[in-house]
């Protein structure tokens, strides 16, 4: 039953960035020329709604679906690694115009050509792994 619930969530989310056009390649060329304000507005809504997401998780002590209470760690602050990380993660998705987050939904609409990005996507994991401990943390 979990996995049905999953399942659905990750169905909600699909519809949810197909309609909002969050996964057009359009739209993201135009945030990254600063031409419209579409994609800013989505991004900032699901950081607002993010916070206070986790507002609500922390207040109310919200629990998982196995009944553990949620329990979020402040990370500690490393900027040189989030610079890093977050420069590179801003250049693949500049080069292929697909933020991680869609990847699978452009695949569900039949962009089969998206399975490079996910395949490439899952080689700089790999490389990450391998590279991890040399790297700035």
């Amino acid at each position: 039953m979990k996995n049905i619930s999953f399942i659905l969530i990750g169905i909600l989310f699909g519809i949810t960035m197909t309609k909002s056009e969050a996964i057009s390649w359009y739209r993201i060329q135009e945030m990254f020329r600063f031409q419209s304000i579409h994609m800013y507005g989505i991004i900032g809504v699901a950081v607002i709604l993010g916070a206070l997401l986790f507002y609500i998780i922390k207040k109310y002590q919200i629990k998982t679906f196995g009944g553990a209470i949620i329990q979020i760690k402040d990370k500690p602050k490393n900027y040189k690694a989030a610079l890093l990380g977050g420069s590179i993660f801003g250049l693949g998705w500049s080069m292929t115009g697909a933020c991680p987050g869609p990847l699978y939904v452009l695949v569900g609409n039949g962009y089969w050509v998206i399975l490079i990005v996910i395949l490439s996507a899952l080689m700089g994991t790999l490389c990450y792994g391998l590279l991890r401990n040399k790297l700035p943390h």
